[in-house]
């Protein structure tokens, strides 16, 4: 957690709270969640990472999403896919297996539509709720507690869950029925990729024309041709610094999702199509781990 720009939490009544899943976006979310006065429960599959986030923040470590959401009134989760999310949420030692009735399983995966729903009626016939919840604002977000959260789901699981949750988020909001949040995320991933593969056409470009283009960013930064992408990625793209933020692979595996979505509903992609190729150009130069950003080195190399 940085120690800069500390989070001012609202006063909100403490709830018996789980996370399950300590990543780059988990460790600072359960942080929060602990640091607004939160009784915390972790769990974390590789359990080195749960015993340091307990000698960090007030909380405790559980050895099974089960034993972590067992008497919770929310059980938060941010795993890497759907089988991920399967995996702490279902089968004997699954969180649904420990929820008492009437918990609220909120979900900040991202992943399919079709998994928030099939989560959604299992959670329900057990008398628990599920709300699918995917976040956006990165690593930084996430540290600093201002991610933007899309949620789909019963209005009154939202509801009771949205107050603990507003401890990382600057933004909670519903958006419709479980997998909402799901495809408005799909949402956002198909609009930051065309903006990413356009800024790196653009930075490129211009350094071919010779342009100082920390400047002319600077100048168009001011108009029309503004994003958070040229705010924040612009500079760190014409040094080529790419060892920060959301990584091509997890990129992939959106976009993946993504187009999977597209066959299903019809929705025609042709960019993002495109441009997912042009991640799997990237990832073959050895950039599975750089940041999104990173689109412009195949215009380089």
């Amino acid at each position: 957690m940085p120690s800069t720009n500390p989070r001012t939490y609202e006063p909100t009544p403490a709830c018996k709270v789980a996370f399950l899943g300590l990543g780059v976006m988990g460790f600072p979310m359960a942080g929060h969640l602990s640091l607004a006065g939160h009784d915390v429960a972790v769990f974390n599959r590789s359990a080195a990472k749960a015993t340091a986030w307990t000698s960090e923040f007030k909380g405790n470590s559980a050895g099974t999403p089960r034993e972590a959401a067992a008497g919770r009134d929310l059980v938060f989760c941010c795993v890497g896919n759907d089988d991920d999310l399967r995996s702490v949420a279902l089968g004997p030692d699954g969180a649904f297996a420990g929820m008492k009735p009437g918990a609220i399983f909120i979900d900040h995966t991202t992943a399919s539509a079709d998994v928030a729903r099939e989560l959604a009626t299992k959670a329900g016939e057990k008398g628990q709720q599920f709300v699918d919840a995917p976040v956006s604002g990165g690593q930084a977000g996430a540290q600093n507690g201002l991610l933007t959260v899309m949620c789909g789901g019963e209005p009154s699981a939202f509801d009771a869950a949205r107050p603990a949750a507003m401890a990382f988020s600057r933004a909670f909001t519903l958006l419709g029925p479980s997998g909402a949040g799901q495809l408005a995320k799909m949402v956002n991933q198909i609009a930051i990729a065309g903006l990413v593969q356009g800024l790196s056409e653009a930075i490129a470009f211009g350094q071919r024309a010779g342009l100082d283009m920390a400047q002319v960013l600077e100048v168009i930064g001011k108009g029309a041709a503004q994003s958070w992408q040229m705010d924040n990625r612009g500079k760190t793209m014409i040094e080529g610094k790419f060892d920060f933020g959301f990584a091509v692979d997890w990129m992939r595996k959106d976009l993946g999702l993504v187009l999977d979505e597209a066959k299903r509903n019809g929705a025609r992609l042709p960019v993002t199509a495109l441009v997912d190729q042009f991640y799997a150009d990237v990832q073959a130069l050895g950039g599975r781990r750089w940041d999104t950003s990173s689109l412009i080195r195949r215009l380089k190399d």
